[in-house]
């Protein structure tokens, strides 16, 4: 056994290094395909000859044009490098705080590069050793550091996906949740409350706070709720969550067994602060009324439901959910800034993807964005073709996260794309 580990290629090989360095004139298929992922350009008789079930076939993310970027970011980081390793004592306080950034920012992504870079040559050495090697126990052990590799090749692109990817701040916040009920009648009511009651759980799960900040409801059925998240990454993890959300089962009520279709849409808001927008007291009208309701000492009796319209835009926001007027005119307000700030940033969003007409949940309230069909156990995605036959687990909150990271990898993917 010692002699067959003694063989295998090392995980810091400088061979490796060396060949999966010479991007432009790699042969070897695997790397290759890597280098071809998405390119239209023919591929070279090479890359038709995949070792048979080779595993990296079709994973790469990463194109011909993102790894010449990021053999300029490797040239940068050197540049800093050495600028970082000689006399600072000429810089001043401000350049040197801004050359250590880039030199922090830029090895955040030039040095799992570079470590994928090896992972690749690693990965040749071990596909060649299962195909040369006469050796059963050899094979065996290449097989298992090759599994070894695919997993680690998969993380180091995430990690420089994740990046080279701009970063937007408000991904990294809370957020207003809000759902109301479509089409269906009472089923789509039921179905807003079962909704509602999922984000709960799985804000739970999470370790998010779950403060219900109003809601229109009568027992188990939900007409709309709006609710504020918090917690660190709340947005970045639910923005894809917005979107019309269609069920279809058999009603309690049904007597024929016919199975009925209801929708329920989701509205996914970043948490606005001050820093993020700013609203002026005299763009705002502020409207006072007597709160409706079932009853109760103070419905009817006091003006203490509020309105706020935000003039310039036409945006208008109540509240009567608190007893008091000011706390009602509070939380009325989190709102109208969460929606101004929402509509900021869908503005700038649609000049950024002026050239892309494909969405992915962006928050488009006309796309049917998933289907829950209770009578088949199933639930899918359509905006990434995705289905899940695991009901319960989705609707208590657990499963939801394996559709929330399948979400993210695909829209980093589109966004990594369209930089390239």
């Amino acid at each position: 056994m010692h002699c067959c580990c003694a063989l295998l290629p090392s995980r810091v090989s400088a061979t490796a290094v060396t060949a999966a360095r010479t991007l432009s004139n790699v042969q070897h298929p695997l790397l290759a395909h890597a280098l071809r992922r998405y390119s239209s350009a023919p591929r070279s008789k090479a890359s038709q000859h995949l070792p048979p079930g080779s595993e990296l076939a079709g994973k790469s993310n990463l194109t011909p044009r993102i790894h010449e970027r990021l053999q300029h970011l490797q040239t940068r980081y050197a540049d800093l490098n050495k600028r970082m390793s000689g006399d600072v004592s000429d810089f001043g306080r401000e350049e040197l705080a801004k050359v250590s950034k880039d030199f922090s920012d830029t090895g955040q992504i030039v040095l799992p590069y570079n470590r994928l870079l090896e992972l690749y040559g690693e990965l040749i050495e071990l596909q060649q050793m299962i195909n040369e090697s006469k050796d059963q126990s050899l094979r065996a052990l290449a097989q298992e550091e090759r599994q070894t590799a695919l997993e680690d090749i998969a993380a180091a692109e995430r990690q420089i996906i994740n990046g080279l990817l701009p970063k937007d701040q408000a991904e990294s916040g809370g957020a207003i949740l809000e759902i109301r009920a479509g089409t269906g009648g009472d089923e789509a009511s039921l179905f807003c409350g079962e909704l509602l009651r999922m984000y709960e759980r799985h804000s739970l799960l999470r370790g998010w706070k779950f403060n219900m900040i109003s809601s229109l409801e009568e027992g188990d059925r939900v007409k709309e709720a709006t609710v504020e998240v918090s917690g660190r990454g709340v947005f970045g993890a639910l923005m894809f969550e917005s979107g019309v959300h269609r069920v279809q089962r058999v009603p309690a009520t049904e007597t024929q067994g016919r199975i009925h279709t209801s929708t329920v849409t989701v509205a996914v808001l970043p948490q606005a602060t001050d820093v993020h927008i700013e609203v002026r007291e005299s763009d705002l009208r502020i409207d006072v009324f007597r709160a409706s309701g079932k009853g109760g000492q103070h419905v009817n009796t006091t003006d203490s439901a509020v309105r706020i319209t935000h003039l310039p835009t036409g945006l208008a926001v109540e509240n009567q959910q608190e007893r008091s007027q000011l706390r009602n005119k509070e939380k009325a307000m989190q709102i109208l800034r969460a929606r101004l700030y929402d509509m900021e940033r869908q503005k700038l969003d649609k000049e950024r993807r002026a050239s892309r007409n494909r969405l992915i949940g962006t928050g488009d309230r006309s796309e049917k964005c998933r289907t829950y069909n209770f009578v088949q156990n199933r639930v899918t995605d359509h905006r990434i073709n995705l289905s899940l036959y695991d009901m319960e687990g989705i609707m208590t909150g657990v499963s939801l996260q394996h559709i929330i990271d399948q979400l993210r990898i695909q829209h980093d993917l589109d966004e990594l794309a369209d930089m390239s």
